[in-house]
C-alpha cells in the first residue's frame, strides 16, 4: 500500500515526468486536478486541458480516412484495457469502465474521434491475447485490409521528390554494381 499512496502522490511531479517516461501515459481517475496540471503527455495529446485545446490535433485526426482500434482481451498493460479504444472511468472513480461514447473527450469531440465514428470511419475490433500480441491471422483479418500499396496514394509534391530521389538513388547504386561486376569480370579474363 505505501508503494501505491507514494506513486498516487508523486506520480505527477516534475522529477517522475521527467524520469520515468510510461508516467506521461498514466492517468489516474481520482487525481484528475494533478493529472492536467503535472502529466506531461497524455492531457496535452487528448486535448484535455481547456485552455489548451489545440485545433490542429483534431483536424488532423479526423481526416484519417479509416481509424483501426484493437482491444486485447487479455491485456494487463492497458488498465482498463477499453482504453484502446478510447474508453476509461468517470473522472472521480475507478468503476464503471465507460464505453468510447460516453467519455467527455468523444462527447465534446475533443481530438475527433465522434466525428470519424459518427462517418463510419472508426473499426472497434476486440482480438484474444495480451498487450499487442496479435496473431498472424488476426493481423492478416483486421490490419492488412487497411494498409494500401504506395501507388494507389495521392502523392504530395514532396513525397513525389522523395520518390524520385529513391529512384534516381537505387539506379545510381545499380550503375555502380554493374560498373563493378564489368570490372571484375574484365580483370579476371586478362
Amino acid at each position: 500500500m505505501l508503494v501505491d499512496d507514494l506513486i498516487k502522490s508523486e506520480i505527477y511531479s516534475d522529477y517522475i515526468q521527467a524520469h520515468l517516461a510510461p508516467s506521461g501515459y498514466l492517468k489516474i481517475p481520482t487525481e484528475i486536478p494533478a493529472y492536467l496540471e503535472g502529466c506531461r503527455f497524455l492531457p496535452k495529446l487528448n486535448n484535455e486541458i481547456p485552455s489548451e485545446r489545440n485545433s490542429t490535433y483534431k483536424e488532423r485526426f479526423s481526416s484519417l480516412q479509416t481509424l483501426v482500434l484493437i482491444m486485447f482481451e487479455q491485456d494487463s498493460v492497458l488498465i482498463p484495457r477499453e482504453t484502446s479504444w478510447f474508453g476509461y472511468y468517470p473522472d472521480g472513480a475507478f468503476t464503471p469502465v465507460l464505453s468510447p461514447q460516453q467519455t467527455s473527450l468523444y462527447v465534446e469531440d475533443w481530438i475527433g474521434l465522434r466525428a470519424l465514428d459518427e462517418a463510419g470511419r472508426v473499426k472497434f475490433i476486440s482480438v484474444q491475447g495480451g498487450h499487442l500480441r496479435i496473431s498472424d491471422s488476426d493481423m492478416q483479418k483486421y490490419i492488412v485490409p487497411y494498409l494500401k500499396d504506395q501507388q494507389s496514394i495521392p502523392k504530395s509534391s514532396a513525397s513525389q521528390w522523395f520518390l524520385s530521389a529513391w529512384e534516381a538513388m537505387k539506379d545510381g547504386m545499380r550503375s555502380l554494381e554493374e560498373t563493378r561486376v564489368l570490372s571484375t569480370s574484365r580483370s579476371e579474363h586478362k
